[in-house]
């Protein structure tokens, strides 16, 4: 038999009830960015222009433009737009960038847990190393926040096999590491069920930039063809879009240009009353809310 991972059932989108996002809204949609630190000279750290070679200053001091330059742009588009931000944060981030949380405080956005560093993968951990890798990020963002994260996105999407164990032993909501819907859905875990929230394996900067060697346009291509569908399709049944952002990625000022006119396409979208401009946290907070048997699989 082929191995499975026992988290969730088959459920077609098609076969589920009904429900309304706050305000009787039909497509939730966040904007969630990337803010990673990486170890220098050392790690992991995927550089496209120097493969199988070891780590350099070249491919640290280009994902460190993400946070001393491209965040930054990016913070004043949302503004712009007005759209709210999630944002994906390495806990070792606390260390030497106390304005990028200061921004991200200002504008009421979500920190999302995102490991101590994309330098490392927790997937590659043993189970009592892991725990300790979560509660050390939770630590640290509860010590700076006032209050611990609902959310957690590995880096680089990794996971072990008892990953939605430890996170909701740790008292997460939601994990976002599982791009298998469009709609959010309870993970079965040992000590009961943890939500998934729809974040995106193709709707993504990095994937689709740097793997794919995609142009921005591209890339605001796919972003303005996902809500053109999704905008129809949501009449039927409730749905969440999401936008992956990476800051070294688009953030750069050639790409950052498509990125606008996409988003402001969105916004000003003829049916644009139908979104929900939000952030996953608030996506998960309103299914926690929702009667048994609504999201699909086993409801706390």
């Amino acid at each position: 038999m082929l191995p499975k991972h026992g988290r969730y059932s088959f459920s077609p989108i098609y076969d589920r009830p009904d429900y309304l996002w706050p305000g009787n809204k039909r497509l939730a949609v966040c904007v969630v960015t990337n803010l990673e630190v990486y170890a220098y000279r050392k790690g992991t750290g995927w550089d496209p222009a120097k493969i199988g070679e070891p780590q350099n200053q070249r491919n640290y001091a280009w994902r460190d433009y993400g946070n001393r330059v491209g965040i930054w742009r990016l913070f004043d588009l949302f503004d712009q737009l007005n759209i709210p931000a999630a944002h994906n944060c390495n806990s070792l981030l606390y260390d030497d960038h106390p304005q990028i949380f200061e921004r991200i405080r200002k504008r009421g956005d979500e920190i999302v847990a995102h490991g101590r560093t994309n330098a490392e993968r927790q997937g590659d951990l043993w189970e009592l190393d892991e725990r300790r890798l979560i509660d050390d990020v939770t630590s640290a963002i509860t010590r700076n926040e006032g209050h611990p994260p609902k959310g957690w996105m590995g880096p680089a999407a990794s996971e072990s096999n008892a990953t939605p164990d430890l996170l909701k032993e740790a008292g997460y909501k939601y994990v976002m590491d599982w791009p298998a819907d469009d709609q959010p859905f309870w993970l079965k875990t040992r000590s009961g069920p943890l939500l998934s929230v729809p974040y995106p394996a193709e709707l993504n900067d990095s994937a689709s930039i740097i793997h794919r060697r995609n142009t921005a346009d591209q890339f605001a291509d796919m972003i303005v063809a996902q809500f053109d569908e999704m905008i129809e399709q949501c009449a039927a049944q409730p749905l969440v879009m999401t936008i992956s952002l990476h800051a070294f990625v688009i953030g750069q000022s050639f790409r950052l240009g498509a990125l606008r006119k996409a988003l402001r396409y969105c916004v000003e979208h003829p049916k644009a009353d139908r979104a929900w401009w939000t952030t996953p946290g608030a996506v998960a907070d309103h299914c926690y809310e929702l009667p048994p048997g609504v999201v699909p699989g086993d409801a706390p």
